[in-house]
Order: structure tokens, then C-alpha cells, then sequence
């Protein structure tokens, strides 16, 4: 594929290094200044490529959006902090009838975690006496709190128990990721937890993702890939 890379912080270099490991090209990197630019300029700048995978910064993704769709290569977009654009967004991407895949997380650990995670609140449903908590940590320099991960797990979590619950955030260092879901009662308290050692694991699955949405028309969320495989 001839990628174009928009956000080119540690993510970024990441997806670089990953991608050309298997055999693609980086056609085109912008760094989050290019946000500078109106969304026709970035068209012109990326129209030659196949998919763009956009790590960059929630208020750029309106914009990276409408670039890609009109240049008219699909979009891997993990970037998180645009849930207050999500309709929008998704309107543009039919507009278009163009690709685009997004994810809180392009980790298949934590897309497999998400699944384990909504099984176990399906069993704790039926237990009341147990209250349900999650915590998340992260580096110093992530911007979003709660993360789009503990956003999408306390989803998963509400869709089978319905009453409130708290999500505890921690910004410090240099922590790549660390998700935590307990289940907490008078005799005992059940942890599951997803600790990532590297940024590794969210660059891969951004390439397969990439290497998926390449190849289809629609709007979709990352964890339609791992059912497709768990289908299989």
C-alpha cells in the first residue's frame, strides 16, 4: 500500500517503521501542524495514496476526514477525542461512499479484552451485590481523560449493567497503557486487566486494519475486523 501518515509523534513513528517491515511505502507524512491546512490542500497532498492512518489530534479529525474522503482513499483513523463529531463524521464517510475504519484502540489484545470484559459484566449482572469500577493509566502527555478505551469499555460494561459506576484516570511517566475492570463485594473482588509494554501492538493493528479497509466501502469500527476473524 502507499500510505499516507498524518501524525508523526511516537504513534506515528511507529506505523512507519511497522509498515515498511511488510512491505509498504510511506508516501506522504504530516506532521499535526498540517491541520494549518484546508481540507482540498491535504487532498491534493495525499490523492496519489491508497489509505491514510490518522494518529494526530481529535480537533484535526473533522478535517482529515473530508481530505481523504475527497482524494478518495480510505482512512484508518485512530486518533480519539472527536466523539462529539462522530455523526458528522460518519455523514461525510456516506457522502462519499468511502472507507474509513476508527477504533478506541487498534490493539487486538484490548479489542479481545473488550470481549472478555462484556462477558464478565453478562455474569456479574445477576449478582447486584457486586459494584463494578474501572481505572485507567496512561503517559504524562495524553491529552483525553478518560481514555477512548475506558470510554468504550464502560459502553460495553452499560450495556449490561445499568447502574452507574465510576472510571478513575491517571496521567504520569511514560505508562504505555493500562486498563483495569473490577468487581468489587463484601467477600471478595475480581480484577481483569490489559497492560500494554508498548506502542507496538496499537501501530500493528492500525497497519491490519489498514490492509482490511483497503479493499471495502463503508464506515466501520475496528471491532468488526476481530469478529470477522473470530468468525472464521
Amino acid at each position: 500500500m502507499r500510505i499516507a501518515l498524518i501524525g508523526t509523534g511516537q504513534m506515528g513513528s511507529m506505523v512507519k517503521s511497522l509498515a515498511e517491515s511488510r512491505g509498504h511505502e510511506i508516501e506522504v507524512s504530516l506532521d499535526e501542524a498540517s491541520g494549518a491546512l484546508s481540507a482540498s490542500a491535504l487532498a491534493q497532498k495525499i490523492e496519489n495514496c491508497s489509505v491514510a492512518i490518522d494518529f494526530s489530534v481529535g480537533s484535526a479529525v473533522r478535517q482529515n476526514v473530508a481530505a481523504c474522503m475527497a482524494a478518495g482513499i480510505a482512512l484508518v483513523e485512530g486518533t480519539t477525542g472527536w466523539n462529539e463529531y462522530f455523526d458528522e463524521v460518519k455523514a461525510v464517510v456516506e457522502r462519499y461512499n468511502g472507507s474509513f475504519i476508527h477504533g478506541a484502540n487498534f490493539s487486538i489484545g484490548v479489542n479481545l479484552f473488550y470481549r472478555v470484559v462484556e462477558h464478565a459484566a453478562e455474569l456479574f449482572s445477576r449478582f447486584p451485590e457486586y459494584e463494578v469500577f474501572i481505572e485507567e493509566q496512561h503517559h504524562s502527555r495524553k491529552k483525553d481523560a478518560p481514555s477512548g478505551t475506558a470510554l468504550r469499555i464502560k459502553e460495553l460494561i452499560s450495556s449490561r449493567i445499568d447502574t452507574d459506576f465510576s472510571v478513575s484516570s491517571t496521567r504520569a511517566g511514560n505508562i504505555p497503557g493500562t486498563h483495569r475492570v473490577g468487581f468489587d463485594g463484601t467477600a471478595d473482588q475480581i480484577l481483569l486487566e490489559h497492560a500494554s509494554r508498548s506502542r507496538e501492538g496499537f501501530a500493528a493493528g492500525a497497519i491490519f486494519a489498514a490492509e482490511w479497509i483497503v479493499k471495502r466501502k463503508g464506515f466501520y469500527e475496528f471491532g468488526e475486523v476481530i469478529e470477522e476473524i473470530l468468525k472464521k
